[in-house]
């Protein structure tokens, strides 16, 4: 299995293309789309509110609620598929995680604001495992103190995004719009809740 270590000061990335194939890709996405009740919340933005331009489900373990953003979610139980796909994620990275905030992208005009998944009930150096399904978006990364480092990685049907270590503390990312004619894209990230 191919590893990429993006090489970025006080960060720990490390990306796996196709760490699903194509057609598990495709089956796993097809499930997703079909079979997970989405929801769209509101978020507040500078006192006033918003629908998220993105659709989200979470999963986990009982009594791990998980809040961003202003938003507490209560998990649903881990279906058998998202527990496969945990289970890989766990073996190849050495972690473990307890709750999975999926988004569903569904289409170009969906997106994901600047953010640090900093929350503090992620622990200290929270471990952020992204798999994504589905059609092949742009994330971008900024350095909270440096603006000059930047980075921008595509995201591929099948993959696996780590983000670890000191990360959260000193990177912001995002997946911003598109214009281009993109189809949906599910991403779920594992986390470890405490």
């Amino acid at each position: 299995m191919s590893k990429k270590i993006i090489e970025l000061p006080d960060a720990c990335l490390e990306y796996f293309p196709g760490f699903f194939s194509q057609e598990e890709s495709d089956r796993y996405l097809g499930y997703f789309l079909k079979s997970i009740e989405w929801q769209q919340d509101k978020i507040k933005m500078f006192g006033k509110e918003f629908l998220q331009p993105r659709l989200t489900a979470l999963f986990g373990e009982k009594e791990k609620s998980y809040t961003y953003s202003g938003i507490t979610m209560l998990p649903e139980p881990f279906p058998s598929p998202i527990l496969n796909i945990k289970s890989k994620c766990e073996e190849i990275l050495g972690e473990k995680f307890n709750i999975c905030l999926l988004n569903l992208y569904r289409n170009g005009s969906d997106s994901m604001g600047w953010h640090a998944d900093d929350e503090r009930e992620l622990g200290k150096n929270p471990v952020i495992a992204s798999v994504s399904f589905g059609a092949e978006r742009i994330f971008h990364l900024k350095h909270q103190k440096d603006p000059s480092l930047r980075e921008k990685l595509v995201l591929e049907n099948g993959s696996l995004l780590l983000m670890a270590g000191t990360t959260q503390h000193f990177w912001k990312h995002q997946l911003p719009k598109t214009k281009k004619k993109v189809g949906p894209r599910v991403n779920l990230t594992f986390r470890k809740v405490y």
